[in-house]
């Protein structure tokens, strides 16, 4: 079953890796990079290998059984 979590953007976007630490899927933003690097992120469907791609409201990104789903202000 898919874990689904409401991220709030409080600005006009965050980077990948950033985004995977604030939503305590891990401890850095170093390992967020590392998980990136990996080939185990999607943005929207497609597979993400940009650490700092820029995440913008509206857009969902999934890890394994987990979905971010990020919301603008």
């Amino acid at each position: 079953m898919t874990q689904r979590i409401a991220f709030e953007l409080d600005r006009d976007y965050v980077e990948l890796n950033q985004l995977l630490k604030l939503t305590g899927l891990c401890d850095s933003g170093g390992q967020g990079k590392q998980i990136v690097a990996s080939g185990a992120v999607y943005v929207d469907g497609q597979q993400e290998l940009r650490k700092t791609c820029k995440i913008h409201a509206g857009q969902v990104v999934q890890i394994d059984d987990v979905e971010i789903h990020v919301a603008g202000v």
